[in-house]
């Protein structure tokens, strides 16, 4: 259960100050230098990924009062009601299980006394039966054609998830088929991913629970006035829309045949739903089969963070180091570098998952937090990333911890350029840990005058993260790792990441807002003085 107790009062959180206070000017290069086995007691292996932590500001006194703070704020049972599908959504009275949705048939995972992995495979059987009949051509459109381009309409995790997966696993989809993703109710994301399109070769994947999402619904609508504009019959929809949805009224009231509408549960929360129906787009563009190793590899990930111990656990290790840097160091901000560009959508991904999931202020019984919670998270793939933002990471003010991701093999092997590519990484790594002193650099003839321009202070942090290769099995173990890393982290602060209130005003503003520009005639207003005046400016620019 959430727990009472406060977070700084706690023995083992106060001996982390401590620790703090005593190790704060150890430096990497001093860490390394009196520990030759540093690498290999900072490291670990699981399910095909190598995850490097020795070149962060810690050393195994750090790392057990860290475990001891995860076992005083009740990690292992809150670990263990979440697999048993307890309601540890407190403020939804919701239980967490996306878990359920990558275990295997015959295993029992209980939400309320029901057995849910039966319900699970029902929906994976009926995805793979639809997906193999539109990927072989046996599905056609309102005209009989084949469908040629399938379009994802969707929000937030129903959006995010399919797209940053779809992209990451290319190298394994089908190129009969081109896929695409609508999500901002911009009439231009709607316009430039139809254009050029044929209706009567295109399928959407309408992606709402409830089917009352405004900017995913306003972009069904469209969609559905594109398709009927070109294929003039109303018969047509069915053809060329499914819905990943649970309300089958308002699903066949838009002309959808629910029996080509695929539901999930609400146990599912939005950004932890790509191994559900909503990702519908990544099982055709990879297949059942591959989708199916995706889920072993969350799975695998699953099993890992559920029966390892503390400190010996990725996720939990991970989720450690981030409060560590967060609560003790003062960082705001974790950049998450993949030197994969297929994992180019990644950081996107991370952002939603882990900002809207610990971006709160408030613990579950309501009380403020007492710490600071969830960090801005950003990144882009390298090379490029280190010829964008590497300045302010290497020579900034702010203290930034990094994971940098990698796999040894490339998907698309040409000469030596993942070597290049590697060595980059490497390199990265290397000289945000140790940097270089003015006396190294004036060592070198640089003059005196250039001297504190071209040194490197060091000891910025980095976690190291290497698989073989980028599969469907190790994207999934990549996901579920900081699935599990950001629910720790919830834990040691007492919040709940899995609801989102936070999204709610704005979206409760909005159509009061939008009626009143489009009102036909000047409306009264009592909004603030400047969101009035905005409003009666862009009224008269739509005018002219």
């Amino acid at each position: 259960m959430p727990t009472s107790q406060r977070l700084t009062e706690l023995p083992a959180w106060r001996a982390l100050e401590r620790h703090r206070d005593a190790t704060q000017g150890r430096r990497l290069c001093a860490r390394f230098a009196g520990d030759p086995h540093r690498a290999e007691r900072f490291s670990t292996e699981v399910a095909g990924f190598f995850a490097d932590w020795s070149r962060h500001r810690v050393d195994e006194e750090t790392m057990r009062l860290l475990a001891e703070l995860a076992e005083a704020r009740g990690l292992p049972a809150r670990m263990a009601a979440m697999f048993a599908g307890e309601r540890i959504n407190t403020s939804e009275d919701r239980a967490v299980l996306h878990v359920a949705l990558r275990a295997p048939a015959g295993e029992r995972m209980l939400v309320d006394g029901r057995n849910v992995v039966p319900g699970v495979h029902e929906v994976l059987d009926r995805m793979a039966e639809f997906c193999t009949r539109v990927r072989e051509g046996s599905w056609t459109g309102h005209t009989g054609r084949p469908i040629r381009t399938v379009v994802n309409l969707g929000i937030g995790g129903s959006d995010l998830g399919p797209a940053m997966a779809t992209q990451a696993l290319r190298a394994y989809a089908t190129r009969a088929i081109e896929f695409r993703f609508v999500s901002n109710v911009d009439p231009t994301d709607f316009a430039e991913a139809t254009r050029e399109l044929d209706p009567a070769e295109t399928l959407f994947l309408v992606c709402s629970k409830t089917f009352t999402t405004l900017e995913t619904l306003t972009n069904a609508r469209a969609a559905r006035a594109w398709c009927l504009a070109a294929l003039k019959e109303e018969a047509a929809v069915a053809r060329h829309f499914v819905a990943v949805s649970t309300n089958a009224e308002a699903v066949a009231e838009f002309g959808i045949d629910t029996a080509n509408m695929f539901g999930f549960w609400d146990w599912v929360g939005g950004r932890y739903s790509v191994s559900s129906a909503v990702g519908l787009s990544l099982m055709l563009a990879i297949g059942p089969g591959r989708f199916r190793e995706f889920l072993a590899g969350m799975r695998a990930m699953d099993e890992h963070f559920r029966s390892a111990p503390l400190q010996h656990n990725l996720p939990v290790v991970l989720a450690l180091l981030g409060v560590w840097y967060t609560d003790f160091l003062g960082a705001q901000s974790h950049a998450v570098l993949p030197y994969e560009q297929y994992l180019r959508r990644f950081p996107a991904y991370l952002q939603q998952l882990e900002m809207e999931s610990n971006g709160k202020s408030v613990q579950h019984d309501g009380r403020p937090v007492e710490v600071d919670t969830g960090p801005s998270v950003w990144g882009e793939p390298g090379t490029d990333s280190q010829h964008a933002f590497f300045q302010l990471l290497h020579q900034g003010t702010h203290l930034v911890p990094c994971d940098f991701i990698a796999f040894a093999r490339s998907c698309n092997e040409r000469g030596q350029q993942h070597e290049l590519l590697l060595a980059n990484l490497l390199a990265q790594a290397e000289a945000l840990a140790f940097g270089k002193t003015p006396d190294e650099v004036a060592a070198e003839g640089v003059p005196p005058g250039l001297v504190p321009h071209r040194s490197f202070p060091g000891d910025r942090p980095s976690t190291i993260l290497l698989g073989e290769q980028l599969t469907p099995f190790s994207l999934g173990v990549l996901i579920a790792l900081y699935e599990h890393k950001v629910f720790t982290q919830g834990v040691l602060w007492n919040i709940d990441s899995f609801d989102q209130w936070g999204v709610e005003l704005g979206k409760q503003l909005a159509p009061r807002i939008a009626s009143e520009l489009c009102a036909p005639e000047d409306p009264p207003l009592s909004h603030d003085d400047s969101t009035n005046g905005l409003i009666r400016r862009i009224r008269r620019q739509r005018r002219s």
